[in-house]
């Protein structure tokens, strides 16, 4: 017809490239199960190709059975059980010789209120991503077990010890199992502030509060506390590149930052630990440098991740350090990285903008 918009997609058409823009899988039949729509991401899960499967029964070439065998189309029953139904909750399924998937059903009824069935809606997601998150739960869990454990025993033993036998230990010996005590408490302190950090950060209800951050004086401040408690002062190496601008930051979370990257260095590293901080286009970079072993390419993406500790690398801390330095950076606009340093041994590097105040 002339003057008309040809241009304009089809309503169908549509409706396809929308399906096909949802993250999760999703397959539409009708009632009787002929499938009327497969989109790309429940083609890529199945391993069934879309054209293949529409106008087929669903039964014939998405069989999902549940971990008993069941056939999931049968029990899900679209056309039996109440007519005020209209969704199936959430369950763990296989094609034969298929991954586990996640399937869940919205049946769509026409009226929508105690209507007959006209479509199912069915939503598919990869079981592997759950699994993987119930993995990374249950390493918390054993890492806090384990971490607690020490201290916690050594806490009681000594308390225990000292009110049943107070008179029988000298001075000095009541200060050593006190100073123990304290440290041990000191120690399960910082595991519970480190979870609390994950969690923010995981949840996304990290705050930064800013303001004016002199990071060199942070860096020496940080340094100094490591002196005073035993490490030789020509262990560290401060290197200030350039004339630095003005900064507004978290001073407490960069402190956290920048302790926790000295401290690997001390941990993991060897020789002279060097910070450099130089001013960047936007910003600020600061970089950490020890002359240890380093940390293979390969592995420098992994580095970030919960309780990563290495192949080699001397246990000691929860694995939980690293994670919160790229949690805490990103939290205010800048990059963590990990690379060989130019005199061997690790280069951790991060960036932050200058920033601008908080105001209430």
């Amino acid at each position: 017809m002339q003057g008309e918009n040809t241009d304009q997609p089809h309503p169908d058409a549509v409706c396809s490239i929308e399906i096909d823009d949802l993250p999760d899988g999703v397959i539409v039949a009708d009632r009787t199960g002929r499938v009327l729509a497969v989109n790309r991401a429940a083609a890529r899960l199945t391993r069934i190709d879309a054209g293949r499967a529409v106008g087929r029964d669903i039964r014939d070439v998405f069989p999902f059975r549940d971990h008993d065998g069941r056939e999931w189309w049968k029990w899900l029953d679209p056309c039996g059980g109440l007519r005020t139904r209209t969704r199936q909750p959430e369950c763990p399924v296989q094609l034969p010789g298929g991954p586990e998937l996640l399937i869940a059903a919205r049946l769509v009824r026409a009226p929508e209120r105690g209507g007959d069935v006209v479509r199912v809606a069915i939503t598919l997601r990869d079981a592997g991503a759950r699994a993987r998150l119930e993995r990374s739960r249950a390493d918390l869990v054993s890492t806090v077990a384990h971490e607690l454990r020490s201290p916690l025993t050594s806490v009681k033993g000594f308390t225990a010890t000292l009110l049943a036998k107070w008179n029988r230990f000298t001075d000095d010996q009541k200060l050593v199992m006190l100073e123990t005590v304290n440290s041990d408490a000191d120690r399960v302190t910082r595991l519970i502030t480190e979870l609390l950090d994950v969690s923010r950060i995981e949840s996304g209800r990290l705050q930064v509060r800013r303001q004016v951050v002199d990071i060199p004086a942070r860096v020496r401040r940080l340094i100094a506390g490591r002196v005073a408690a035993g490490e030789p002062e020509d262990r560290f190496r401060v290197e200030v590149r350039g004339e630095l601008p003005e900064t507004w930051l978290d001073q407490d979370k960069i402190d956290q930052i920048l302790g926790n990257l000295l401290e690997n260095a001390v941990r993991h590293g060897r020789g002279t630990v060097t910070i450099v901080v130089e001013p960047i286009e936007w910003g600020v970079a600061v970089s950490v440098r020890d002359r240890g072993e380093g940390i293979a390419p390969e592995l420098a993406t992994r580095v970030f991740r919960q309780f990563w500790r290495g192949q080699g690398r001397r246990r000691g801390g929860t694995g939980l350090g690293l994670f919160i330095v790229k949690g805490l950076v990103e939290a205010h606009g800048g990059t963590v990285t990990v690379q060989r340093g130019p005199e061997g041994g690790a280069e951790f590097r991060f960036t932050v903008p200058t920033g601008t105040p908080d105001f209430a």
